[in-house]
């Protein structure tokens, strides 16, 4: 089949890399002059003039990321090489917070829980019971149910130092207003998930590197085409009833591979034209991507010559004055020494003050001075998961299918979410 893919990000390149192992021919269009989408590289200068390679946003990816692992290594791209594997650790500066072994899971967790710092023995039995409670219940919960009473008996410090980290960055949503079964799946995977699932996996190169150069090396190599700094202008079903246009040319199948907000607008505006049936679906599709909201990611790259911490990434105490929940040491990272990536999930407020708030926070946390050099704010950078939310599903109209980490699936706003997206699009062809 001739394939079109709209969107150049890691659901577009994932889902155009499976269409072509299948057998199909992908071509692949993308509006910016550059592939990676909400998880590229960005150009950056350090104070004394030396280039330096950022990402608009600093990710990270756990061990129980099996699909974008697995697609990485397909168009050449060794995890080995390009990540950083840790046990998962959530330290904070002064030493608190939890440390796991690398041991089988779900013996890791439990001395994690055991050995951690700045816990009371009450801390540690309550999330002790209730992690028993969760995996006796199976990881499920009613729909309604937020991450806040999901661990309504959790103890304040638990609560601190581990759930709200742990949510915030996984589903980059305040624990209360957060899905709690979202949480919970996630919490089954990678604590749960078998040894290495909840490893951290910290990106030792810039997130274009890391998969959709590669994949666009690897497509065009098996004879797929990618055309960067093409807009699709045009999408209409073929007047002969099968397959579909994309600005004039005709595919046998479309996979819309964008943001949901440009998906919407553009299904909106192709449904004008279309037969009544499919305007018909195009338009309640669009209905619910435009229902989505939407949560802010703030990356705060700063530098002081010798700067250095104690680990990779380290959690921070973060509250309205002092907003960053992590902070990197890209230095340790194969990156600039000195370089630091702060990051504020759901974060709120315009760019110069949080890049001032994380400057004072980083003196008041780290004992450190720091220069900033550039502060990314994603204003969209992931839909809201809120609990019993309604996301779009896979099916947009025959022949015509969406991908991205906002469509119906089990997962958060995650790099796996949208990879997994994109497999299983090309799946239905």
């Amino acid at each position: 089949m001739r394939v079109a893919i709209v969107g150049a990000g890691w659901a577009g390149m994932a889902a155009a890399v499976t269409a072509t192992q299948a057998g199909h021919h992908a071509t692949v269009f993308e509006a910016a002059r550059a592939v990676g989408g909400r998880a590229r590289a960005l150009n950056g200068t350090l104070p004394d003039g030396t280039p330096v390679v950022l990402d608009n946003g600093q990710h990270i990816l756990i061990g129980a990321y099996s699909e974008t692992l697995k697609l990485m290594r397909t168009v050449g791209v060794d995890p080995q090489q390009t990540l950083l594997r840790l046990p998962l650790t959530l330290l904070f500066p002064d030493g608190d917070g939890l440390a796991l072994p690398n041991w089988p899971s779900p013996l890791d967790a439990l001395a994690g829980i055991a050995h951690a710092k700045g816990w009371t023995w009450a801390d540690k039995w309550s999330l002790l019971r209730a992690a028993t409670g969760w995996q006796l219940g199976g990881f499920a919960c009613a729909p309604q149910t937020s991450v806040a009473d999901l661990c309504r008996t959790l103890t304040p410090t638990v609560l601190a130092t581990m759930i709200d980290p742990l949510c915030v960055s996984a589903l980059n949503t305040p624990a209360a207003r957060a899905s709690g079964q979202v949480f919970l799946t996630v919490l089954r995977d990678s604590l749960f998930g078998g040894r290495g699932s909840s490893n951290l996996l910290l990106p030792r190169a810039d997130l274009a590197t890391l998969f959709p150069l590669a994949a666009a090396d690897w497509l065009q190599a098996q004879g797929g085409v990618v055309q960067l700094g093409t807009r699709v202008e045009q999408l209409a079903p073929q007047t002969a009833g099968t397959g579909w246009l994309v600005n004039g040319q005709p595919f046998d199948a479309v996979l819309w591979a964008t943001a949901s907000s440009n998906a919407a607008l553009a299904l909106v505006e192709s449904a004008q034209a279309a037969p009544e049936t499919i305007a018909t679906c195009m338009q309640t599709w669009a209905a619910t991507a435009q229902a989505l909201q939407f949560e802010a990611i703030a990356t705060v790259y700063a530098h002081a010559d010798g700067a250095r911490l104690s680990q990779p990434m380290l959690a921070l105490r973060s509250d309205a004055d002092y907003p960053a929940q992590f902070v990197f040491d890209r230095g340790q990272l194969s990156g600039a020494q000195g370089l630091l990536a702060f990051v504020v999930s759901a974060s709120e407020g315009d760019r110069d003050t949080l890049q001032t708030q994380v400057l004072a926070q980083a003196q008041a946390q780290l004992g450190l001075v720091l220069t900033p050099l550039q502060t990314v704010v994603e204003k969209r950078a992931t839909f809201a998961c809120t609990p019993g939310l309604v996301r779009p599903s896979q099916t947009i109209a025959p022949g015509l299918w969406a991908c991205g980490d906002y469509v119906d699936g089990p997962y958060p706003a995650t790099l796996e979410g949208a990879v997994r997206s994109g497999v299983a699009a090309a799946g239905l062809l």
